[in-house]
């Protein structure tokens, strides 16, 4: 079992007693909760009493706090506050967090020292240090869009990008948040996304923003005008590509018109007159033709185009019925077509056979 999930169902049983004791949940579900959690603790394997694994699974945290932080994601946070997250409202055009958030000496401690550390280019230690800050205000946009620089500085791009997605979350007013958003979504290769951060970012600066967030965007702007740009040409170059595009004897792909070809002979298909063309592919002669048609479509073309073909071709197609060396159905005698010199030297060509066919590939 991953250990994500015992992390989880830990933070649930923790949850579930931290219910109990603040009086969340009467007591009088004391023993509906206790059977609840002896039931994950036995279905997945974990102890509810090892403080340690505890502590690896939720830090300093609640169960609350961190799904606080999935309700300022999702835009669902109620007007009661969670723990963890701002009572107040934020005031206009500032690049400070809006209003007071749980915070605490300690942490405040934390992110000073991380903040030395970001001086000294010690990244790994940065992100150490305001993680520490974070793990005891989780939701203060400082230190998780501290966190996110020192993230981008360290390469992990992917990391950075989730940090200050939440800081913009807790607080879509602390602008640096917004900036350090559009530079994680840009290298990630998000250039649209990254356009969209730094347009919030100018939004909420006022003004029309501030001078790096406005070359920020017009950056990531030239970016996704670039990609269009790429797009609709190779859109065009797709259109114009004669593979691309079926012509006069090709269906999609370049791939022959079989259906044409089986109307000039007379058929429409099963018992109307059509061969049967699994039947002819089991012949050796047919199979090569049609390899070679797959490879070369031009030349069922010029088959095509064969007058005596197309003469033959009325004959038994608008005849309806097989006589002489006919098939059912108005289908001509294969034998008999190829008994013609010219459609027997179209046929070879196909094959790539003698005659002047032969001499179109490159020698071997």
């Amino acid at each position: 079992m991953a250990t994500s999930q015992k992390r989880l169902a830990l933070a649930i049983i923790d949850f579930l007693s931290k219910s109990l004791n603040d009086g969340t949940i009467s007591s009088e579900d004391t023993e509906s909760i206790e059977i609840a959690k002896s039931c994950i603790a036995d279905t997945f394997r974990v102890d509810p009493s090892d403080q340690a694994a505890l502590k690896d699974a939720i830090g300093d945290q609640s169960l609350l706090s961190i799904y606080g932080v999935y309700e300022k994601l999702k835009g669902k946070t109620s007007t009661a506050p969670m723990p963890g997250a701002s009572s107040s409202k934020p005031t206009t055009n500032t690049s400070k967090p809006s209003g007071p958030t749980p915070t605490s000496p300690e942490a405040e401690e934390f992110k000073s020292q991380g903040n030395k550390a970001m001086q000294q280019k010690d990244y790994p230690q940065a992100i150490d240090l305001y993680t520490k800050a974070i793990n005891l205000s989780p939701t203060n946009p400082i230190y998780l869009s501290n966190r996110a620089a020192a993230y981008s500085a360290s390469h992990k791009h992917a990391e950075a990008c989730a940090d200050a997605e939440l800081a913009t979350s807790a607080d879509p007013k602390y602008t640096k948040a917004w900036s350090r958003l559009g530079l994680a979504r840009f290298v990630l290769g998000d250039a649209k996304g990254s356009m969209e951060a730094y347009q919030k970012g100018i939004e909420y600066e006022g003004n029309g923003g501030s001078e790096a967030m406005k070359k920020g965007y017009k950056t990531a702007k030239e970016k996704v005008e670039e990609e269009e740009k790429e797009g609709g040409d190779e859109e065009i170059e797709r259109a114009a590509s004669p593979r691309g595009a079926g012509g006069a004897g090709a269906g999609g792909g370049g791939m022959p018109d079989l259906a044409g070809l089986a109307s000039m002979l007379g058929g429409g298909g099963g018992g109307g007159g059509m061969p049967d063309l699994g039947a002819l592919m089991n012949n050796p002669m047919f199979a090569s033709m049609a390899q070679n048609m797959m490879s070369n479509p031009d030349a069922l073309q010029g088959l095509m185009n064969n007058p005596r073909l197309r003469e033959m071709a009325q004959n038994f197609g608008g005849g309806g019925g097989g006589g002489g060396g006919g098939q059912g159905g108005g289908m001509p005698d294969i034998s008999a077509l190829m008994s013609d010199p010219s459609l027997r030297e179209a046929a070879m060509n196909m094959m790539g056979g003698g005659g002047r066919g032969a001499g179109r590939g490159a020698p071997q």
